[in-house]
């Protein structure tokens, strides 16, 4: 399934193969929660090299519906999408202030957002409710307490996950077809609970392994502990995914502990806001210094919005809230971050990943 290629201490690079496609590791996925992103189709997806997307189980499974999937032969089917599909739990969503109710052993009883509806959600019905959605890898139900919570809810919630993870894993294994399955190690920013999930959900032999719960508000450097504290318990051969992180510091940083795979809405939601990646920062082109501004922007970038359009004009659409403008800055920066994430593997491949991650960083400002 994952099929190692090149090693530069812990950062490699590699090919996983599902369901007849190939993903070259490590990769980013857009997220793409309702089966499209803002202000970008998936064909355009597909275009700027977007191998893998992920999308929200639990939202698909309310609108369109199980129904409207299942008679429309699936998620790839019904969105046009050639890549690999991942989907979550929804777990996220589930726990908002708005919409959780409670947890119980049986699952998760909340509100569904569309209607008001309430629903519990157990790890049988997750599982089915991904598989029938048709997803490539789908990711266990797990208990994701919110930054800030106390080690005593912290500790309920890892005993929690590592059980709900136990009845994923059976009930995914009666009614799985080719769809991969990823446990999710939940601790917070505690490296003895971490550890202490990461050896119950490695314990029960998944497809691949996720670290979940965090990127939702803590430091960079409690991400990074609770990232290693559990990542050295990992099996080599398996795909390792950090939930949630996007930006290019943090993903930089994963990458040299061996982490695989990402997703964030970080460069959908801040294009939207006219924040620009470019290879010596973070620029926001609503700033009045772009008004008249004739470069790209950024001048290294083939995107089609950087072959195309100004900075100035850019400028000009974000003034004016135009839906044109968030879809050109929508375009260029998921371009940019899969260009980013080609030259991680090419470094890494050139055993050069260490000068390439120092000399982003010393540019990146």
């Amino acid at each position: 399934m994952l099929e190692i290629i090149t090693e530069q201490g812990s950062a490699r690079t590699g090919k996983l193969k599902i369901n007849n496609k190939e993903v070259e590791t490590p990769f980013f996925m857009p997220v793409v929660t309702k089966g499209a992103a803002k202000f970008i189709n998936n064909k355009e997806l597909e275009q700027i090299g977007s191998d893998a997307i992920i999308c929200n189980g639990f939202i698909l499974s309310v609108k369109p519906g199980l129904n409207v999937l299942r008679k429309m032969g699936g998620i790839h089917k019904f969105i046009n999408y050639k890549g690999a599909v991942f989907t979550d739990s929804g777990g996220f969503q589930m726990y908002s202030d708005k919409l959780l109710e409670k947890t119980t052993d049986e699952g998760i009883h909340f509100k569904e957002p569309f209607h008001g509806s309430k629903l519990l959600i157990t790890p049988e019905k997750d599982m089915e409710m991904q598989n029938t959605i048709g997803s490539d890898a789908a990711m266990c139900l797990d208990d994701m307490p919110l930054y800030g919570s106390d080690k005593k809810r912290i500790q309920e919630s890892v005993l929690k996950t590592i059980k709900w993870a136990k009845r994923c894993k059976k009930h995914h294994d009666e009614i799985k077809d080719k769809q991969l399955l990823f446990g999710i190690i939940q601790g917070g920013t505690y490296p003895d609970l971490r550890e202490f999930c990461a050896r119950g959900i490695v314990a029960l032999d998944f497809d691949g392994y996720a670290f979940g719960g965090l990127a939702i508000g803590e430091p960079p450097e409690e991400t990074f502990k609770a990232v290693e504290a559990a990542i050295k318990f990992v099996p080599k051969e398996k795909p390792r995914y950090l939930m949630g992180v996007g930006t290019p510091e943090l993903i930089l940083e994963a990458v040299s502990m061996g982490v695989d795979c990402f997703d964030s809405r970080y460069p959908t939601m801040t294009a939207r806001n006219g924040t620009m990646f470019t290879g010596k920062g973070q620029i926001n082109i609503d700033k009045k210094e772009f008004e008249y501004d004739e470069k790209p922007i950024d001048e290294e970038c083939e995107c089609f919005t950087c072959k195309n359009f100004t900075r100035a004009y850019l400028h000009h659409l974000t003034r004016l809230n135009e839906p044109t403008g968030h879809t050109l800055k929508t375009i260029h920066n998921v371009s940019w971050m899969q260009e980013f994430m080609r030259r991680i593997r090419e470094s890494i491949k050139q055993g050069k990943f260490e000068e390439y991650k120092k000399r982003f960083l010393e540019k990146f400002t």
